[in-house]
């Protein structure tokens, strides 16, 4: 399994999200808290995507444009060049995982999130049990250009492929996010599906099988595998749940 979070708020440093809190991104990758069987440490991958610039008209709030990526193939913790580029970069919207791969799926720079298409960001903690054949039929219903031209051949790159197709007919975050949790998770039973997506305004995770847990206040929400710190706020959020968090606040719904 990985670890993921997301960040909407005030434009802080990627330093202050990913390295600084006691319980940071950094440190989940080599001591996370509640793996729950899925693997012990996240070491087969990172990555980083940010909003830069304006945001909103007449603002400047870091989630303008579309955004940015850094992503490597190796721990986190190895790279030389992230901690001077996260305490240099700020932005008030931030998708950022840590992986851990499934035994058989390949270990490269392509197949770590965040995944990325025009504003969009997404990222996948979990596994699709009995792939790839459990979902065979739901990717036979992709264009073939989009299952020719996945990011990496793993279960969460197609995944996002099924999400992005849905963005492209027109379907909101959430709608996206729900129908394809559900589809998967009927299709291959005891899969563990929590996915975050953001459009740098909004985010929308899902929580089926693994850990979630939210804080929002001040104009500021987190969503994250495990808390990054002690601060009050923070709740899990319940299994078989979708969370959307935006400029009018955090909702909670049922995804069965």
């Amino acid at each position: 399994m990985c670890r993921h979070l997301a960040y909407l708020g005030p434009p802080v440093t990627l330093r202050s999200l990913l390295y600084d809190p006691p319980h940071s991104l950094v440190r989940q990758s080599w001591a996370p808290r509640d793996m729950r069987g899925g693997g012990t440490v996240n070491v087969d991958g990172f990555g980083v995507g940010w909003y830069p610039g304006t945001g909103r008209p007449g603002g400047d709030d870091g989630r303008g444009g579309d955004p940015v990526r850094y992503r490597r193939a190796g721990p986190i913790w190895s790279d030389p060049t992230l901690p001077e580029l996260a305490g240099v970069t700020t932005s008030g919207a931030v998708l950022a995982a840590v992986r851990s791969a499934t035994v058989g799926m390949p270990v490269q720079e392509s197949a770590a999130a965040p995944f990325a298409e025009g504003r969009w960001l997404f990222s996948h903690n979990g596994v699709v049990r009995g792939w790839p054949d459990s979902v065979v039929e739901l990717a036979g219903g992709l264009p073939v250009r989009d299952l020719v031209t996945l990011d990496a051949p793993t279960d969460s790159a197609l995944l996002w492929a099924l999400v992005r197709h849905r963005l492209r007919a027109g379907a909101s975050l959430a709608g996206a996010v729900t129908t394809t949790v559900r589809e998967v998770a009927a299709a291959a039973p005891g899969s563990r599906l929590n996915l975050l997506l953001t459009d740098g305004v909004s985010v929308v995770a899902s929580v089926w099988g693994h850990a979630l847990s939210v804080r929002a206040d001040d104009g500021t929400a987190w969503l994250a595998s495990e808390p990054v710190d002690d601060a009050p706020g923070w709740r899990e959020v319940p299994d078989r749940r979708w969370v959307r968090a935006g400029p009018d606040g955090v909702h909670v719904g049922e995804l069965e």
